[in-house]
């Protein structure tokens, strides 16, 4: 919660012994008429004993609850990375039979450059939060991926938008479609409890750019009664502002 204090924000989100909170791993499929987009992939299947013991994440069931939804794996087009922290990127690659395969073979992986380059070779600020090179160097070799700077049109419905703020190269998602609008913004509004602009996460690299990020998405939304998407919230995965 960043800046914002215990006493305040404990009052609607109660910790544990470990002072812990429960956070969802809710993730978007946009389906236009042509493409099947999947926003962020998750936590993954091969998270090491001490993140298992530290977070207590349940099992991946991405590729089952697609399935769901009457969507194999393999009918995925592309693939969004918001941003390249192990619990949205950790499912980029997944253990399968006693291998390492891209759980999303035919997707195109949709990634700012700047966030590739610090998830690659990440400094001591970052050095926690990026922690599956080998993941990145089994997508490289696959060629499944587009490096961008910046905004970028994925769809006529779907516009990728660099926001940084939570990481150098954060990018929400833009979606709207007859006339409604919504957002994935990602990591610079997590929960209900952020939606106030100056309470944002502790582990932002630049809380001034997710500030003015946030007031300009909030602010559409508002006008045009838009839906906002909630990355981790655990009791809520949208609200229409």
């Amino acid at each position: 919660m960043g800046v914002l204090p215990k006493a305040i924000w404990q009052k609607k989100i109660t910790p544990d012994e470990k002072n812990r909170i429960p956070l969802a791993l809710n993730l978007l499929i946009i389906r236009t008429a042509a493409k099947t987009i999947l926003i962020d992939t998750g936590i993954g299947n091969k998270i090491t004993a001490k993140q298992q013991k530290i977070y207590q994440p349940s099992e991946f069931c991405l590729p089952e609850n697609l399935k769901k939804l009457g969507i194999e794996p393999e009918e995925i087009d592309y693939v969004v990375l918001t941003h390249l922290h192990f619990d949205h990127a950790g499912g980029i690659v997944s253990a399968q039979n006693g291998e390492y395969k891209l759980t999303f073979p035919n997707a195109t992986h949709i990634i700012q450059q700047r966030e590739w380059e610090i998830a690659k070779h990440p400094d001591g600020l970052n050095m926690a939060s990026y922690n599956f090179k080998a993941d990145l160097t089994l997508l490289e070799e696959s060629g499944n991926f587009l490096l961008i700077d910046g905004d970028h049109q994925l769809t006529d419905e779907v516009r990728l938008e660099l926001v940084g703020g939570h990481t150098e190269g954060m990018q929400s998602i833009r979606i709207e479609s007859d006339g409604e609008l919504a957002y994935y913004a990602g990591d610079i509004i997590t929960s209900e409890p952020h939606l106030h602009p100056a309470v944002t996460s502790a582990y932002d690299v630049c809380r001034k750019d997710t500030y003015h990020a946030k007031k300009r998405i909030l602010s559409e939304l508002q006008q045009r009664e838009g839906i906002l998407f909630f990355p981790h919230d655990h009791k809520k995965a949208f609200i229409q502002l």
